[in-house]
């Protein structure tokens, strides 16, 4: 496996799912949500299929084959989702866990690969008369993981009799900025909604160096996180458009452009005039394989005999993804972020900036944010901000 490759092919995934996300989804709300995290359940799931449906999956993960995925999503859990707090880094918890019908073995290779590369646990469960508390133990589960922020991953009604499997992942970071936030400086101002209305809104700021860059049309910060012993370095970076309402083009352009963040993102300290950050709270989430057939992924959900390597049984020609459930959380304040996602699959039957002394940069309208591990360049999450006063 080619990690640099494999790493450049989860971020134009994780840029592309993001675009159509923030055009069609959440259009009209905030947005949060965990690109990693539907990459690895998506992975796992094609480690159990063979024939179109693997082929399709493949092309839409943007992997040579399934040795590629399940060897990134190794190095993804064991290495760049491993918790760095003891060393003074951000605190992070990636787990997964497969729930399987108590009726169905899994095969011995599938459960080698759910158990090594995936590092998710393997839990029985009776769909067939339990299937609600299946559902409460899968959310119990997630929450846990989560340090209580996603309190329910799978809503009531997505498990019944028919389910067999379900893949589930949660995934918690709270990470303290290098340079933390004056609170007494925090001050109320307008922030402008893509509608031209106003609202009162508390922004962060500060006058130390910061690593800003401006472009044609928008602008980037990169505010790193404390980091810990290890060599990882976690960043939020925010991509500001110059135009009040140009979040949708800029969306585009992020979304479309190959290589876009290694291109813009800032890797100097810069002199900043005027420096505000808005404060911000997201909780979001969707089902997504609606949202999924719509981009091209659509074997998986037809039925038709693709998901054949998961279980010793029969029953294995019949299964098919019936829904993936994922929700998602972030909190930006003065001392850094937490945020947390969880993803459930349920199986049924750099450029150069513009020469200036200093950079403005005050985040008062519309703009994207994401999360990502630098020395990787790995993308956690992502979202917009449309209105910080807007929690979900």
């Amino acid at each position: 496996m080619d990690l640099r490759k494999s790493i450049a092919d989860q971020t134009e995934f994780s840029l592309e799912i993001s675009k159509s996300l923030l055009l069609t989804e959440a259009k009209d709300s905030n947005l949060v949500f965990s690109p990693v995290s539907i990459h690895v359940v998506l992975s796992l799931i094609a480690a159990g299929s063979k024939g179109p449906t693997l082929d399709q999956m493949l092309s839409f993960l943007k992997s040579k084959g399934n040795g590629d995925l399940n060897s990134f999503a190794q190095v993804i859990v064991s290495l760049i989702l491993a918790d760095g707090s003891e060393s003074g880094g951000p605190r992070l918890s990636f787990a997964s866990g497969v729930w399987i019908d108590k009726s169905l073995p899994l095969k011995p290779s599938f459960k080698e690969i759910v158990d090594n590369a995936y590092r998710a646990a393997s839990m029985e469960a009776d769909f067939q008369t339990k299937a609600v508390e299946v559902v409460n133990e899968v959310n119990s589960w997630a929450e846990k993981e989560t340090s209580g922020l996603i309190k329910e991953v799978l809503p009531t009604g997505s498990v019944d009799s028919s389910s067999r499997l379900i893949f589930a992942n949660a995934f918690y970071f709270k990470g303290a900025w290098n340079n933390k936030f004056d609170a007494s400086k925090t001050k109320e101002s307008d922030f402008y909604l893509m509608d031209g209305n106003l609202v009162n809104v508390p922004f962060m700021t500060s006058n130390k160096k910061q690593f800003v860059s401006a472009h044609g049309g928008f602008k980037v910060l990169r505010l790193p996180y404390k980091q810990g012993q290890d060599k990882r370095r976690f960043s939020m970076c925010f991509f500001l458009p110059d135009a009040r309402d140009g979040l949708p083009a800029l969306v585009e352009k992020v979304g479309s452009e190959p290589g876009f963040l290694d291109r813009y993102l800032p890797s100097e300290a810069v002199e900043v005039g005027d420096f505000r950050i808005p404060k911000f709270k997201i909780s979001f989430g969707f089902e997504a394989s609606k949202f999924l057939k719509s981009l091209g992924l659509v074997l998986p959900f037809s039925g038709e005999g693709g998901l054949t390597e998961m279980v010793d049984s029969p029953q294995g020609q019949s299964l098919y993804v019936s829904s993936i459930f994922h929700k998602s959380f972030v909190e930006v304040n003065e001392e850094g972020t937490e945020a947390a996602a969880a993803s459930g699959a349920v199986i049924a039957l750099r450029s150069i900036p513009l020469p200036m002394d200093e950079i403005d940069f005050v985040a008062d309208h519309p703009f994207i944010y994401l999360i990502r591990e630098d020395m990787t360049g790995v993308v956690l999450f992502i979202g917009h901000v449309l209105n910080p006063l807007q929690a979900a």
